[in-house]
This record gives structure tokens, sequence and C-alpha cells, in this order.
């Protein structure tokens, strides 16, 4: 007889965590025993209802997923996290599984893909979704430490340097005057570096480089175009 997985359902939004109560229901190996509309209340749950497994949302309020995670795996480290989540990118998925999670799906996923996802994180295989790119989980979950990512450490040192200039105040004109290169060259590494950190205006910029300390650093270049 197949054991019985207990599921708590850590999901902000109302209709989303009863639409998939309602579809965990439909498989008789599965069973919510909870759930939790913020980070805080996914932790307090390990206590009371000691589940084998927590279907996980990253943005929740009081506590996000990546902090929960972080919780639950210290007061009971044999407990499986499945992160089910809109987010892609490098920084999510990353920080998301070196804080502890055993799997991470997409909420774009088929149901039978979720469910093969439940069984796998559940017997200890691990499960990372198809459509993240490999080389951002090489290793998973063969045992290879993964460390926490910053958006910046995917920039390229001329990248960072037209980064700090943008923020600064500086027009492309200035930027390629400056750095010695094309203004289409400076166009081409402000539309790559706003692509990576998933920044949308030179506000943002300005605010992501003050937040970094980037407008403190040399403005001295750190390599050849």
């Amino acid at each position: 007889m197949q054991e019985t997985i207990r599921i708590v359902v850590a999901e902000d939004h109302p209709i989303l965590r009863e639409g998939l109560k309602m579809l965990l229901s439909t498989n008789p190996s599965l069973k919510v025993v909870g759930e939790a509309q913020h980070g805080l209340e996914a932790v307090q749950s390990v206590k009371s209802l000691q589940p084998d497994l927590i279907l996980m949302d990253l943005s929740m309020p009081v506590l996000d997923g990546v902090g929960a995670i972080k919780k639950i795996k210290k007061i009971n480290p044999s407990i499986k996290i499945l992160v089910l989540t809109v987010h892609k990118t490098e920084e999510h998925i990353v920080n998301a599984l070196a804080s502890g999670a055993d799997g991470y799906v997409l909420k774009d996923a088929t149901r039978s893909e979720l469910m093969l996802a439940i069984q796998d994180v559940f017997a200890g295989r691990g499960y990372i979704s198809p459509a993240i790119p490999q080389k951002v989980v090489e290793g998973y979950p063969e045992g290879k430490s993964l460390q926490s990512y910053t958006p910046l450490e995917g920039l390229t040192a001329r990248e960072r340097e037209v980064l700090k200039m943008i923020a600064k105040g500086h027009k492309n004109k200035e930027i390629a005057d400056s750095l010695a290169i094309s203004i289409k060259t400076v166009e081409k590494h402000r539309a790559n570096l706003m692509k990576k950190l998933d920044l949308h205006s030179a506000s943002s910029i300005t605010v992501f480089a003050m937040e970094k300390g980037l407008t403190r650093e040399s403005d001295s270049a750190e390599e050849s175009p």
C-alpha cells in the first residue's frame, strides 16, 4: 500500500491556495493537512501539523519563502520542501536551493509535473523544473553545495562600470567617451545589465546601485571593452 504524503500548502493568495488543495485532493496518495497564508504560518505548521512535505511559495508577507525554508530546515531537516513559484530568475532559484529547498517547480507546470515533483521530492530524489536552465543548478541534487547568489555576480566588469555611470546620471555619450567605447556598445551593455537585473529605467538602476553601494566605488575601468 502506497504511503500517504502529508502536505501543507503555503500560498498567500486564497484562490490559488484553494485551487492547489483541490488539485492535490484528486491524488489518493496525497493529503493536505494544513495551509499557510505566509512564511511564518508555514514555520508554525511544522510543530503543530508535522507534515511530510511543504508546498512553498516564495513571495509571501510576514516571512518570505526563503526565510521560511531556512527556519523549517533548522527545526526539522527531514521535512521536504518543494518550491512552487512564478519566479524564474537565477537569484530566486539558487537562493531557494541554497536555503534548503528540495525541489523547485514553476506555477505554469502541468498537473502531472507537479505530482511527479512531489513524489520525487518525498522520495529524496529532488526535482528541478525542466524549464530551468541546467547551468543554474549544476550539480543538484548530487550534493554539491550551492552558494547564495546576488544579481551583481551575473554582470561582467564592463557592465558593472556602465551601471555605476548610469546611476551617477551620465548619458550614453558621456559613458562612451569616458570608457573609450562606441555609443552602440554602451547601449548593448545597458540593455544586457537591465535584463540581467530585471531593471527597466534609469531611476531603478540608480536605486539599485545606491542600495548595493556601487556609487561609492571607484570609477576606474576594470577591463577592456
